[in-house]
């Protein structure tokens, strides 16, 4: 969490965008686990250790220069160029750790989030071009958690969009960016990661015209 905080205090994102996508990842983990979905690998100790390691997904943020990271808009080709450097500088980071202290369950699903929660199903993502199931599970699960905060969340360059917009992109992502699979669950539980984000909506998202009273 130390670290997250350090990462977040760089961003343009919140505080409460570590919070709710750590939440939206075992939501959708445990739902998968009910459906008999990497039931092997989605033990409850499994779960728990992606919950507590989803907050280091950007960790690798804090490398990219305040140009890039902090600019209010769109950014150019070079510029996201640099941009997607942040998951492997996340992998060195938490690799060092591991050098350091011992490889450790914990350790290593953060490696695997931070380095592969940008690459998509059908292998045009970052930083590897892994494609479907090279795709470690954890960075699967993180991509939908990711991309719906990104796109449900008011930021200063950007207006938040509403929940069903955004259950219609990531449904029309599946087995594109992400694992049709993990996108059916995903929406079989979307009014749950519209709870959560009400729960945890930031600031920006509670002032602006037309949002809830909750």
């Amino acid at each position: 969490m130390a670290m997250a905080s350090l990462a977040e205090t760089r961003d343009n994102d919140t505080g409460n965008h570590i919070r709710r996508t750590q939440r939206f990842v075992r939501a959708l983990a445990e739902a998968a686990r009910e459906r008999g979905l990497f039931a092997e690998f989605l033990t409850p100790e499994m779960i728990e250790l992606l919950y507590k390691s989803a907050p280091l997904h950007d960790i690798g943020k804090v490398g990219i220069p305040d140009m890039v990271l902090l600019k209010p808009g769109k950014l150019n080709d070079d510029e996201f160029a640099i941009m997607k450097t942040h998951a492997e500088i996340g992998r060195r980071a938490i690799a060092h750790a591991q050098k350091h202290l011992g490889s450790t369950p914990f350790l290593k699903v953060a490696q695997e989030i931070a380095h592969t929660h940008h690459e998509r199903w059908d292998g045009a993502g970052y930083p590897r071009g892994l494609k479907g199931n090279e795709i470690p599970v954890a960075g699967r699960l993180m991509a939908i958690a990711d991309v719906y905060d990104a796109l449900v969340s008011t930021r200063v360059y950007k207006a938040g969009m509403a929940h069903d917009e955004a259950v219609g992109i990531i449904a029309q992502g599946a087995g594109a960016h992400f694992d049709p699979r993990l996108v059916d669950v995903f929406l079989a539980i979307a009014p749950a990661f519209d709870a959560i984000h009400r729960e945890l909506a930031d600031e920006a998202y509670n002032s602006r015209p037309g949002a809830p009273d909750h």
